[in-house]
């Protein structure tokens, strides 16, 4: 997969680009809904013998548009968004920056720069994408700011229990800490990246030690609490249980979120490694507890439900 970072205006010329189909959002969570607009563009591509392009934005509009807004939480980094696009199989991704001169431009202004210009022939959105001004160019009036050669495909809303698939619900969900429902949504668990940092070591002590994760600020975070949780570490995966949270019952560090992960059957070192967190399923709130003893009897049952639900035994 070729990736273009672009900024207006972009110095790529039509003529040095092959004849392309593109799906177009921003696509934060890469979930089915947008599998679907992803899916059709690749298909027409195939089926008409031309490459395949997703144009997506970095960073989120609000970022620009909304002053007060100085972080977005993503649940698809650009980083992961990235691997999941070529994971995807499609040929180009376009990665166009989001700022204030991208902001003002005209809807027409932008089909002609981002689309045309790109030797893109065929466009697919979903019914909800906006682009111009204010969001003024939508899929309703698109054929106002383009030409006879630019063909159109507008994908309908993808529901789940008769409510759309988006972004926001999958964040709702989180935040609930519904991971099975995030799960069924986004098509695959809800993941997270990060490198294994050093911590206090504490959880050796009890039995229980624990890969200590750095979290990302860029990273949406689910509810603060206990999980069961898949861990692919190099090309391998294990099943562990994972903590979010403050440590309340050693620390009253409420700024900090942290993140720790106890694998199961596991006893490698693994200190600066890059690994990756699928949440499966929420146990319980985190808890502050009296003393050790009573911690280490939360834990055992954590570890239980944990291995109940992987159906693996001890």
């Amino acid at each position: 997969m070729e990736v273009q970072s672009l900024v207006y205006p972009h110095d790529l010329k039509r003529e040095n680009l092959p004849d392309t189909v593109a799906a177009i959002g921003f696509f934060d969570g890469v979930h089915k809904g947008h599998q679907a607009v992803i899916e059709q563009a690749m298909n027409i591509a195939s089926q008409s013998k031309k490459e395949s392009a997703v144009i997506t934005f970095d960073p989120h509009p609000s970022v620009v548009l909304q002053k007060q807004i100085e972080q977005v939480r993503y649940i698809t980094p650009i980083d992961d968004k990235i691997k999941k696009m070529e994971a995807s199989g499609v040929d180009r991704l376009y990665i166009i920056r989001f700022d204030q001169s991208l902001a003002k431009l005209t809807p027409k202004q932008f089909i002609d720069h981002f689309i045309v210009n790109l030797h893109i022939s065929h466009l697919v959105a979903g019914f909800d994408f906006t682009f111009g001004h204010k969001g003024s160019g939508n899929m309703e009036n698109i054929h106002e700011f383009t030409g006879n050669e630019l063909e159109i495909t507008t994908i309908s809303r993808l529901d789940y229990q008769d409510d759309k698939i988006s972004s926001t619900r999958i964040r709702h969900e989180l935040k609930q800490g519904n991971m099975e429902r995030a799960e069924i949504l986004l098509g695959r668990p809800y993941s997270l990246t990060g490198e294994v940092i050093h911590g206090d070591k504490r959880g050796r002590t009890i039995g229980y030690p624990t890969a200590n994760i750095k979290i990302e600020d860029y990273y949406f975070l689910p509810r603060i609490g206990v999980y069961a949780v898949e861990v692919e570490v190099g090309d391998k995966h294990y099943y562990g249980m994972a903590n979010l949270g403050y440590n309340p019952t050693f620390t009253d560090d409420r700024e900090n979120t942290k993140l720790e992960v106890h694998i199961f059957d596991f006893d490698e070192n693994i200190y600066g490694e890059q690994i990756v967190v699928y949440w499966k399923k929420f146990i319980r709130d985190e808890e502050k507890f009296s003393g050790i003893d009573e911690l280490v009897e939360k834990l055992r049952d954590d570890e239980e439900q944990s291995r109940e639900f992987f159906a693996i035994n001890e």
